[in-house]
């Protein structure tokens, strides 16, 4: 249980109203700024303003998703007010106090390095990635299916990476039925795609393999499906990008070549909010229980 503990939400979306469900469950004291359009009663927290004095006893602070722009501000889909966490409102909470973001930037990085506290990056956690991976699953095939017109039975799906999300997406278009060939650069990935039952190839080929493509789905989140690579696509093929903006995509000359190409990191929180906000709860009730048992043994 997490009784006791001064838990901050500040702004968001959909998943984190699960979150605020799933703490109140577990009966953390919750404080919420940037939920000024919600309706107060439905929450069962307190709502502040940043610029209270409250911050002084929070123990945990949770972030966005998408955590902060590179000026520090904060956006929320259920408020208009301005929120910025900067220097001066992170080195208010206590020492002790433990921050959470999906992920992270250069400006929270820096932040944190000048800061004495903790940012734990959620997305860069193996659990909360895998369990986010059955969402983003479903997501892809829904806008699959909404962007093309032939089944994904049969179609040749070319999926660029087979790390924890690549590889629960190419395991899931092969089930459906689909050719799905996997663009990797290790030689462990590759023979890990054979064992699948896929076929995969080095990403320094991908010029020629993507003239034989239906779909492609990208999960790097570097430039790689560049403006060369798609000149040698069919004019048919349909790009979903899902790595983290700004992806890896030339989606400049995709719509100059009449290739649709979409952009679609945070999946889960779009098709599935209500799910992917547990995910996130569970594992910061998880993480804050173990940090309150550490600190009760130091």
């Amino acid at each position: 249980m997490l009784t006791g503990l001064n838990v901050a939400i500040l702004g968001g979306d959909a998943r984190q109203i699960e979150m605020v469900r799933k703490l109140n469950e577990w009966d953390a004291t919750l404080h919420l700024a940037g939920f000024d359009q919600l309706d107060y009663g439905f929450t069962g927290a307190n709502h502040f303003d940043m610029d209270e004095d409250l911050v002084e006893k929070f123990d945990a602070v949770i972030l966005p998703v998408p955590g902060t722009d590179e000026s520090g501000k904060i956006d929320s889909i259920f408020s208009n007010q301005q929120m910025i966490l900067d220097e001066d409102w992170v080195a208010r909470t206590p020492e002790g106090c433990v921050f959470f973001t999906g992920i992270t930037n250069d400006y929270l990085n820096s932040l944190f390095q000048k800061v004495n506290r903790t940012l734990i990056p959620l997305f860069s956690r193996d659990d909360v990635a895998i369990y986010n991976s059955v969402p983003t699953v479903e997501g892809t095939i829904m806008m699959v299916i909404q962007n093309t017109d032939f089944t994904i039975h049969s179609a040749r799906v070319h999926v660029l990476g087979l790390g924890r999300v690549g590889m629960s997406v190419a395991r899931a278009f092969h089930g459906l039925g689909a050719k799905v060939h996997v663009g990797v650069r290790k030689s462990s990935h590759f023979a890990r795609a054979l064992e699948m039952g896929l076929s995969p190839f080095y990403l320094k080929d991908l010029k020629e393999a993507a003239g034989e493509c239906d779909i492609l789905i990208n999960t790097i989140p570097v430039p790689i499906v560049t403006a060369s690579i798609i000149q040698k696509m069919p004019g048919h093929t349909f790009i979903l990008d899902l790595a983290s903006k700004p992806g890896g995509t030339d989606f400049r000359y995709a719509e100059k070549r009449g290739i649709k190409a979409i952009l679609a990191p945070g999946l889960p929180g779009i098709v599935a909010p209500k799910s992917a906000g547990k995910i996130l709860a569970n594992v910061i009730s998880q993480i804050l229980m173990e940090h309150r048992k550490g600190e009760q043994q130091t």
